[in-house]
């Protein structure tokens, strides 16, 4: 199956894609078993048909052996008793001519009957010209002549022998030509349960039992499924939200033994993540008001010594140390997690940020639009785009901000007017301290810290260099 096909047809979540599959075993399990049970049940009724048939057959030759022995003149009178003394189990008469007959539609009932039929009479009255075996309608079935309907005799000649409404079952006609001008009628209804010459593989029985069965079936495996998926998904929306809020409460463990399984081991590694990020948070504080006394006395002793040259030295180096110590601290402060989550206008957060670039001269460019609030971290979304866009105005001059706002995504790109990046270095320039430039007015931070929000936020970020000059980054956020 084409992959386009399959992901736009085929169900993408477990209960439907369940009851898909419920479905089709149903349809396929019922086809298997009404394949062997309508092979099987077919072989014996087309068994019991020939037979019944035989035995139809055999009365028909009899009747007709009858009436053959006595004269022409006498038959119409013997035909005439019979009548008045109630009449025998099917319709007989004495025509001049074949009756035309408008057959029913074929199948393997009608062809078995008529076969097996033939096959008697042939045998049992060799010495007739033709023998005709068809079946026809009771409102199409002509008696007598080629001009004159069942429904045109009296009820008490035919109708109590051919008749059996509301079933209106198929008349078997069999005429046998004697003589010339001298054939025998003979109409009869086949006996049950072959009445009908049913020669369907699903009746509407069976019908209505499948989709009933199939109903109920599904309406289980529906409650039963969405029992089992209510926890899944409660568990993957803890899981989307992890990445922005790992103070989230502890999921309740309920479902299957596996669910609760995978659910018991989520809520241990939302615990121990939150361990880690306070330990850490304590961890850096701690470094910090460590390091803060130590680089202060340093700097003391330094203007205590008489060498300038060295003194110069050593207050550079304690310089490199504290940017150093407080680009960690910025590291940790900006990529934190422990922000509550809000919808925001970014392109508010955009304005404000342009506006601070577009005093004097207009600097930073924004186009594009938003269509609904944005899940996110405020200030950690601010300082992401902050460090970007200054980035840009440092480098490029000026910065043109492109927003495209789908269901599926927030997009924002960032496009300047500067020198670019050499391409081997685009990936290594998110690494932390890694600067192309040798001015003292940054730490080499500022993209990594930039990519840990974005990623922090379930997004992606990639820099490429324009054909014409400049530098383009391109920020996507899946919207969950």
């Amino acid at each position: 199956m084409n992959l386009n096909l399959k992901r736009y047809f085929w169900p993408r979540s477990l209960l439907s894609r369940t009851l898909l599959l419920t479905v089709l075993s149903v349809i396929l399990a019922q086809g298997v078993a009404s394949f062997f049970w309508y092979t099987q049940s077919k072989e014996r009724e087309i068994e019991g048909l020939r037979a019944a048939s035989e035995s139809m057959a055999e009365m028909f030759a009899s009747t007709t052996a009858f009436f053959q022995s006595l004269p022409v003149e006498y038959r119409h009178i013997a035909l005439d008793q019979l009548r008045n003394m109630g009449g025998a189990r099917f319709f007989v008469s004495f025509n001049a001519e074949e009756i035309k007959i408008d057959p029913i539609p074929e199948n393997a009932a009608k062809k078995e009957a008529i076969s097996a039929i033939k096959q008697v009479l042939e045998k049992k009255l060799p010495n007739v010209k033709n023998v005709f075996v068809e079946f026809s309608q009771p409102e199409t079935l002509r008696v007598l002549n080629n001009n004159l309907l069942l429904s045109d005799l009296p009820k008490s000649w035919a109708h109590h022998t051919l008749s059996m409404e509301p079933l209106n079952p198929p008349i078997l006609v069999v005429q046998i030509e004697l003589a010339k001008k001298q054939w025998v009628y003979l109409a009869a209804v086949l006996p049950a349960p072959y009445v009908t010459l049913n020669n369907e593989i699903v009746n509407a029985d069976q019908l209505v039992f499948l989709i009933a069965i199939t109903t109920l079936l599904l309406g289980f495996t529906y409650m039963l499924i969405r029992n089992q998926t209510r926890p899944l998904k409660r568990l993957a929306m803890a899981a989307n939200k992890l990445s922005t809020d790992i103070e989230q409460p502890e999921l309740v463990e309920e479902g299957a033994a596996e669910i609760t399984t995978v659910t018991r081991a989520f809520n241990l590694m939302q615990k121990r993540l939150q361990r880690y990020m306070h330990d850490r948070e304590k961890l850096f504080g701690s470094i910090s008001h460590d390091l803060k006394t130590p680089i202060t006395r340093l700097r003391l002793r330094a203007e205590l010594i008489d060498d300038e040259v060295q003194a110069a030295k050593i207050n550079k180096d304690l310089d490199e140390l504290e940017i150093m110590v407080k680009g960690a601290l910025q590291t940790v402060k900006d990529t934190d997690i422990h922000e509550n989550v809000e919808q925001l206008d970014v392109l508010q957060i955009i304005n404000s940020i342009a506006e601070v670039h577009n005093q004097g001269r207009e600097r930073v460019f924004i186009s594009g639009e938003q269509k609904q609030p944005f899940s996110c971290k405020p200030l950690a979304f601010k300082r992401c785009l902050t460090n970007l866009v200054d980035n840009g105005v440092k480098y490029g001059e000026e910065v043109t901000v492109y927003i495209h706002d789908s269901d599926k995504s927030l997009d924002i790109t960032l496009i300047d007017n500067g020198p670019g990046i050499p391409d081997e270095y685009l990936k290594k320039v998110f690494d932390p301290y890694f600067r192309l430039h040798t001015d003292l007015h940054g730490t080499g931070l500022g993209l990594g810290i930039a990519k840990n929000i974005i990623r922090a936020h379930g997004g992606e970020i990639i820099l490429s260099n324009r054909h014409n000059g400049g530098l383009q980054i391109d920020i996507a956020f899946p919207k969950v």
